[in-house]
């Protein structure tokens, strides 16, 4: 490719910045926020539900549309996709630092999903479409090793801000992170996918997200104020754009979503095992940072850095636990990790009050830990191994997207299956706490189960494990992208 540039040139060093402070800017957002949560509810008030929607409002679009987001930079331009979604995502973080309400965070949030789902897929699209293919792997090593720095001081970072400032920062310090991304951008050049055409699946991307839509609103809304016309309603159109989803993608030339991936018995399990782990995943994480201040009398500060061990575990091990995956092939590493996590969530049922962060909390979250450094890396190359070298990138953009769209379904649903739907904002979690990680738990377990049906020895596969709370990715890790 022409506007492939070496690595170490000036023109190199400039893509690298300008990807690791962009892509940056959404892990720094996805590891501060959850611990700014109680504080959040304390000003805004209200019950459980609206720290709920805080979450997944910007869930709800960025799963919906990160296919789109994908599609959209091949066909007009990965860096002009980029751009737009950065700047969407930092006037959405400045639009949730001012919101004088619970809604119109909300709403912010909402934008904020949006802008993500243009901007996450862009940053290794741009790596591997600019940088010439002898320097990739090393680009990818050094962007995965320096955004893994945003992730891990991210529950320090944001516990600090809450405690020193404002909740309202952990939102505004992604404005001048986000400033410095676009100045670095100037230096980088476009790029397309000359092979993408034909009409958009606008009516695909319209379906999804209508359906997900209806279906969180009637999960979180119909435990705290019962069946109204208004949750009536969502759950109606959410059944129907939910339906009427797969239906337009069997018809439409270009799907956002190929069908015919599922066909692989291993590509349905490994992705079946990515909903079930990363829904466990988001759902105790969601509840033990309220647990751990709600309940525990943890400062923001506290409560960021008792969870931080599992970032620190990830940073360290994934890349090696990758390397013996590629030797040995996924199967036994994707049933022993989600087993593993489901032994350190069900020791996180020792997190209640009186229990000291040694005995409660310390335990289950290094198993816990360990148990995602041995699921991540080896669940890329279960994907991958499962499909075509053609189908490679979008292969990985529906993991990606599952993964996301765990984490929306497990925070709308798990409070209500715990009876934890009610508990008003700052208020103790009581017994359903231990409950909600019990089932996370049972969560993980069903998903070593699957992998061990499912998944085969799979041929080697070259792997780059997102750094932080993400899922693993590999070379390229974008959606539509080209090879």
């Amino acid at each position: 490719m022409s506007t492939a540039a070496p690595l170490r040139s000036r023109s190199g060093r400039w893509i690298l910045v300008a990807t690791i402070l962009g892509s940056g800017v959404a892990f720094l957002d996805g590891s501060v926020v959850n611990v700014a949560l109680p504080a959040i509810g304390r000003e805004v008030g209200g019950e459980l539900s609206v720290l709920q929607w805080v979450l997944d409002a910007y869930l709800l679009t960025l799963s919906a549309l990160l296919l789109l987001g994908g599609a959209l930079g091949d066909r007009y331009g990965r860096r002009r996709v980029y751009v737009i979604g950065l700047v969407l995502f930092t006037v959405a973080s400045l639009g949730c630092g001012l919101a004088p309400t619970g809604e119109a965070l909300v709403v912010a949030r909402l934008v904020q999903g949006v802008g993500g789902a243009l901007l996450v897929p862009g940053s290794l699209a741009l790596i591997n479409s600019t940088i010439r293919q002898a320097d990739r792997g090393e680009a990818v090593g050094r962007w995965a090793g320096l955004t893994g720095v945003s992730s891990a001081i991210g529950p320090f970072l944001g516990g600090w801000l809450v405690d020193a400032v404002s909740w309202r920062w952990v939102f505004y310090i992604n404005v001048p992170i986000a400033a410095a991304a676009l100045l670095a951008l100037r230096h980088v050049p476009e790029t397309r996918n000359p092979q993408a055409a034909g009409r958009l699946d606008v009516f695909g991307a319209i379906a999804v997200t209508a359906g997900l839509a209806g279906a969180v609103f009637a999960l979180i809304e119909i435990p705290a104020v019962g069946w109204t016309p208004l949750t009536t309603g969502a759950a109606v159109v959410g059944a129907a754009g939910l339906v009427a989803f797969p239906l337009i993608e069997m018809r439409h030339p270009s799907p956002l979503l190929p069908l015919s991936l599922f066909r692989s018995a291993q590509f349905t399990g490994a992705n079946l095992t990515t909903l079930a782990v990363y829904a466990a995943l988001s759902g105790a994480l969601f509840l033990l940072s309220l647990q751990l201040q709600q309940s525990m009398g943890y400062s923001a500060l506290a409560a960021g850095i008792a969870t931080l061990p599992i970032t620190i575990i990830m940073l360290l091990l994934s890349s090696r636990v990758g390397a013996v995956a590629q030797r040995t092939g996924p199967r036994v590493p994707m049933t022993v990790g989600p087993l593993t996590c489901a032994v350190g969530l069900a020791l996180l049922t020792w997190a209640v009050p009186g229990s000291t962060y040694l005995t409660g909390v310390l335990p289950g979250v290094l198993v816990f830990g360990l148990g995602l450094s041995i699921t991540v890396a080896p669940l890329t190359s279960a994907v991958l191994a499962s499909v075509s070298e053609d189908n490679a990138g979008v292969a990985s953009g529906v993991n990606n997207a599952v993964s996301r769209l765990a984490g929306l379904l497990a925070v709308a649903v798990l409070p209500v299956v715990s009876g934890l739907s009610r508990t008003g904002a700052g208020a103790p979690l009581g017994p359903g706490f231990g409950r909600a990680l019990l089932i996370s738990a049972a969560l993980c377990a069903v998903g070593g189960i699957l992998s061990w049906l499912t998944i085969g020895r799979a041929e080697r596969v070259d792997t780059y494990p997102l750094p932080g709370l993400n899922h693993a990715c590999q070379d390229p890790c974008t959606c539509h992208q080209e090879r």
